[in-house]
């Protein structure tokens, strides 16, 4: 009987004390981000699962501790405002953006809840942040530059590569701005480049038909979401009219364009989960500084260059972070 009754109180007493550890269990806080894109979601599979690396980076369970609630408009910009409000009516802790498109439109819908941003330009010009030290606000994160010396080196690059070029066709993307083009105009004449300026109209086939009116021989890239979702058609035109490309993004000469250079994307999104983490601990995204990415990648595929008929100079390989072959 002595055992029978020791046991009980063994059992007793053990389910006294786990109550209070289910109950926190049970209690703990499920935080939530919301993350409204432009471009398919399945495009951006590889950029969420950075982000979810990041966050477990600092201690957080996806899909348990917190939930990434990510949408899209499936590439149809005009349906962005209304994923962007679907998003603020869910009362997310945080906003994920990506490009300042998305930001933009972040921005017109709350003044409240913290946006960290993950591939902002200009961010000061474009008034995201007052400065990048103390932004102010309801906005932080990262951007994908250090100012127009970066955006004019690309230029620079992609004339290295290709020599022969003489009238580069610019594709820029709405509903923002142009930033950087005095930078771009300054760059193009020194390098004695002409220049054509089109805004991406959704429809790659006119785009591209339109640079071919214009006699240009190349393209240097300054679309944004709804660019980056079609970019094997545009990669595919390039490819058929013969036209070397440069690209801020990886993700584009992996496709098979000829030339990138800029950050990591998926590193980006990894590092952009520390903004979160502070937000998530109490900070007011106003106080946190605005990161500026602190190496490039210059990625060349050969394969393509082959195809276009370019020798890539051994000065610009030996520069080369990554060679595709």
């Amino acid at each position: 009987m002595g055992r029978v009754r020791r046991r009980q109180f063994l059992i007793t007493a053990g389910a006294f004390l786990a109550a209070p550890l289910r109950a926190a269990a049970q209690s703990r806080r499920v935080y939530r981000i919301g993350n409204p894109n432009i471009s398919p979601l399945p495009g951006l599979k590889h950029l969420i699962a950075a982000f979810e690396q990041g966050l477990r980076d600092h201690g957080y369970a996806p899909g348990k501790d917190v939930m990434i609630d990510a949408r899209s408009a499936d590439g149809k910009i005009e349906r962005f405002p209304e994923v962007v409000q679907e998003i603020v009516r869910t009362k997310p802790d945080v906003i994920l953006t990506g490009v300042n498109g998305n930001t933009t439109a972040v921005r017109a819908a709350t003044q409240t809840i913290p946006i960290v941003m993950v591939l902002g330009t200009d961010v000061v010009r474009t008034g995201y942040a007052k400065s990048l030290a103390r932004p102010g606000g309801n906005i932080t994160g990262m951007t994908v530059d250090v100012g127009a010396d970066v955006v004019a080196k690309r230029l620079q690059l992609l004339r290295e590569a290709a020599p022969k070029i003489s009238h580069i066709a610019i594709l820029w993307e709405a509903p923002e701005r142009i930033e950087y083009r005095d930078a771009l105009q300054s760059a193009a004449s020194v390098l004695g480049l002409s220049t054509s300026w089109l805004e991406f109209s959704g429809d790659p086939e006119r785009d591209y038909s339109e640079m071919l009116r214009r006699r240009a021989d190349a393209v240097f890239h300054l679309i944004q979401a709804r660019g980056y979702s079609r970019r094997l058609e545009i990669i595919a035109l390039e490819a058929k009219h013969r036209l070397p490309a440069s690209y801020i993004f990886a993700e584009y000469t992996d496709a098979g364009g000829l030339m990138s250079y800029g950050p990591n994307l998926p590193a980006q999104y990894r590092a952009a989960a520390r903004h979160v983490d502070k937000i998530l601990k109490g900070a007011k995204p106003g106080d946190l500084p605005v990161e500026q990415p602190t190496k490039f990648e210059l990625v060349i595929n050969l394969k393509t260059a082959k195809a276009l008929g370019i020798t890539i100079p051994q000065s610009i390989l030996l520069r080369t972070d990554r060679v595709i072959e």
